[in-house]
This record gives C-alpha cells, structure tokens and sequence, in this order.
C-alpha cells in the first residue's frame, strides 16, 4: 500500500490530526543568536530563522514534533516554511537550502517512525513549504503594476529545489501551505509534477489556502471556490485552510470548500485572534469546541493547529474529534481538461 493509499484509507476511517504551530513553540524556547547561528559562520545574524535550528540546534524542532505526536498527532510538518532560496536569502543561508531540509525531513521521518513502530499506528511526514515573501500576482511598487520581483520560471526551481531535498529526506507528501497566491501555488504545483517526472513516481500534494480577509479571499483575490477550481487538476490530497483567522471566522469557508472539493479536507486554523501584543489567548478546550462542529457536520478529514496552538490544543483536538465520523471521502469526479491544466499523467 502506497502512503498516498494508506493516507486516504485512514481518513476514510476517522478524523486525522496534524501537528500545531512551530514559531510559537519556538519561540517559548527563548534562544539566542548563538543558539540560531551555531557555528555556521554566517554573515548575517540568524536569530529569527527558525528553519536553520535542523542544522544548529535540532533537538529543539525534535522536541517539538515528540510533543506533538504524543498528543496524539498523526501527520508531522517539517520545520520548513521558509527553507527556500528566496527566504533564506534574507539570511544569507541560500546555499544551506538543501541541507535544511534534508535534516528537517529525516527527523520527522525518524520520530514518526519511532512513535508508528511503537503502537501500530501510521504517521506521515508532510514536508512543509510556505508561499516565499514574493508574488507572482502583484507588484510591490505602487507606481509600477506590470513590475514582479520573480518571474515563473524562477519560482519553481525555487519549489523544485526544497521539494527534492524533502521528499529525499522521507517526507511523504509536498505541503505547499499559506498560499496568499493562487499563482505561487501553481508554480509549487509544476515543481512537484515536474519531480514527478524525474523521480518516476508520484509525490501526492497537500495544499493549503489562507485568507486575507473575512470575505474569504486570498491576497489574489480568490474566494475558497475559485482557489479549488484553480488547482484541482493536480488532483491533491488534501485541500484546506490554514492560518490567517481562528476557527469562528473560517467557519462558513469550511463549509463551502467541503461541499465542493472531491479531495480530502484539511483544516488547522489559528488559536484564534492575537490580542494587541501579538499573542495568542484562545484556550485548548475553546479551540476544541470550535473545531467540534466542523467534526459533527461531517465537513472535515483533518485537523489541526496553525499559530498559537500547542501540543496542549492539539490533545483537545484529537480528544474532540476522536468520536466523531470523518467526512466522507467523495468519488474522484472526471477533471475537465483546459489547456494547460491537464492532470499529471505518470509515464510507463
């Protein structure tokens, strides 16, 4: 049995749960520059750069994911969001990329074995890429539109390159998540079809959306709608939303992508709103509560937490979402074939 089969066969079953955030927990770590930096040499400081930890400091990312599956997580997100070229540019760390995330997918893939070879239960590796702080879609400069820092082509060799030290370092899927652009989604997209083809295999895609604002759009302008007609054709296996709000806001926006979306739903909101100090208050039990009625509806496959929550809000998670049917996985429905949108199709 493939993961993508073992994957879809435990959803069909029950609620899966993903892990929770990593820059918070990191951050109650409280480390230093040293900490960060190691004895990497650097020329700029690295305090901040929390994808660089696999390299200089691992146990704390490894400490983080133990805490997280034994409460009760059944999918680890590598420690990657900004282990890209473009992002560690700002680190000056673009030729640490691969090293990155390499060390981050093996310890992932080296823990969740660990707690899978202990009870039986299967846990995944989803190798985590965030959205890069570029677009496609816009222009930074106001008195220039046409004007892009990045061009297409650029982007998903940027993608191609961390989703090939993933997936070589045991990550059983490509999350591309956060996505604010639908475009940059479409360059990830192409990076991992065009692995696909290197490699000879498939590697299944998780994709993520988050929204910009209580319309439900993203900063492309897309509606949940119009973002899941946009990348169906690579037929993911899951669809959802993460971040930007907590539960209560994202509620009517789980509700329409689950009507619509022949893919698993996958949805791990904030720990609600920041106060004014940029910290997160919402409590386990209420982010649980929240989530619930996702659960009782039948609208979601798996569940988790973005900023804010902890190991603590993903034990709540888990414990609420432990009775509850998952929703109920629909047929793959034929995809209506656009020029330039055709599904991967493998080669013999």
């Amino acid at each position: 049995m493939t993961k993508r089969e073992q994957f879809l066969d435990a959803a069909a079953r029950r609620i899966l749960i993903t892990d929770g955030a990593f820059g918070t927990e990191i951050q109650n770590w409280k480390l230093a520059e040293a900490d960060y930096a190691g004895s990497l040499g650097l020329a700029k400081d690295q305090k901040g750069n929390n994808d660089i930890l696999a390299l200089t400091a691992p146990h704390v990312p490894e400490s983080i994911h133990r805490a997280y599956f034994a409460a009760g997580a059944d999918i680890a997100e590598t420690n990657t969001f900004s282990a890209n070229r473009i992002s560690q540019a700002d680190y000056a760390a673009e030729h640490l990329v691969r090293d990155i995330n390499l060390g981050s997918a093996r310890m992932a893939r080296r823990v969740a074995d660990e707690f899978e070879a202990a009870d039986g239960r299967p846990r995944f590796v989803a190798g985590a890429i965030g959205p890069t702080n570029k677009t496609l879609s816009l222009s930074p400069d106001v008195n220039d539109p046409g004007f892009r820092e990045i061009d297409w082509d650029f982007l998903v060799e940027v993608y191609k390159e961390q989703a090939a030290a993933l997936v070589e370092g045991g990550a059983d899927f490509i999350l591309i998540e956060t996505v604010f652009d639908t475009l940059n989604c479409k360059a990830g997209i192409m990076a991992v079809k065009q692995l696909e083809s290197e490699l000879g295999r498939e590697v299944p895609l998780m994709l993520s959306m988050t929204l910009t604002d209580l319309s439900g759009r993203n900063l492309s302008g897309h509606t949940v709608e119009a973002f899941w007609y946009a990348v169906r054709h690579a037929r993911p296996l899951t669809i959802g939303l993460n971040c930007s709000f907590g539960a209560t806001q994202l509620r009517p926006h789980v509700r329409a992508l689950s009507a619509i979306a022949d893919a698993a739903i996958m949805v791990y909101p904030n720990a609600g709103l920041p106060n004014e100090l940029g910290e997160y208050d919402e409590r386990p039990e209420t982010t649980a509560a929240l989530v619930r009625e996702w659960a009782e509806a039948g609208q979601v496959n798996v569940l988790g937490g973005c900023c804010g929550s902890t190991p603590e809000h993903i034990a709540a998670i888990a414990a609420a979402a432990a009775s509850r049917p998952p929703r109920k996985l629909p047929e793959l429905a034929p995809v209506t074939r656009l020029a330039g949108l055709e599904p991967f199709v493998m080669a013999a």
